[in-house]
């Protein structure tokens, strides 16, 4: 994403050096989801749309971008009587972890990114939240580019080329 300048090396992404695209170009092809879920004092639609600003009144997309990430599973029980116009609170207070995360993963959908990066995205989750995010992942993670930081073995045993890092070193590759 260009967080940090690159001091060695270079990253790039077909075949062209990511320090040659703009920000915005590039930042418009990344998308992720991260092990604390940025949310917002507000409703869950607008939770979501957030991901893609310009969806905000595509109440159709927002819905299909939850039901791919199990976030309907929440938003249309009875504990969610405003369904989709639910306050979540301040920071997301209102939903669990579980819930938090796949409202993140509906908001990584709705851009439809090329590349996709899930750091630590299923760490603070009970085995029941755990069960809805590997789900819901498993949609996000087709036909694209997916980088998964994590620290269990679980979360990667289905990536095509694993590594493994200690102390800022590659230390093994394998699958």
């Amino acid at each position: 994403c260009r967080f940090y300048k690159i001091t060695s090396g270079q990253i790039l992404i077909d075949g062209k050096d990511i320090g040659l695209w703009s920000l915005n170009s590039l930042r418009s092809q990344i998308a992720i989801v991260p092990q604390d879920v940025s949310m917002f004092n507000d409703k869950i639609r607008l939770n979501i749309a957030y991901g893609k600003i310009e969806s905000v009144g595509n109440n159709d997309l927002i819905e299909n971008v939850a039901r791919a990430a199990y976030a309907d599973e929440f938003i249309e029980s009875e504990r969610f009587a405003d369904r989709y116009d639910q306050v979540v609170g301040e920071r997301g207070i209102k939903l669990s972890a579980g819930q938090r995360q796949r409202i993140a993963i509906a908001r990584a959908l709705i851009r439809d990114p090329k590349i996709l990066i899930l750091d630590e995205a299923t760490s603070a989750l009970d085995s029941k939240s755990e069960k809805y995010v590997q789900e819901a992942l498993r949609v996000l993670i087709q036909s694209r580019t997916t980088i998964i930081i994590a620290h269990r073995l679980s979360t990667v045993k289905k990536a095509d080329k694993i590594v493994v890092m200690e102390k800022g070193q590659i230390v093994e590759v394998g699958s």
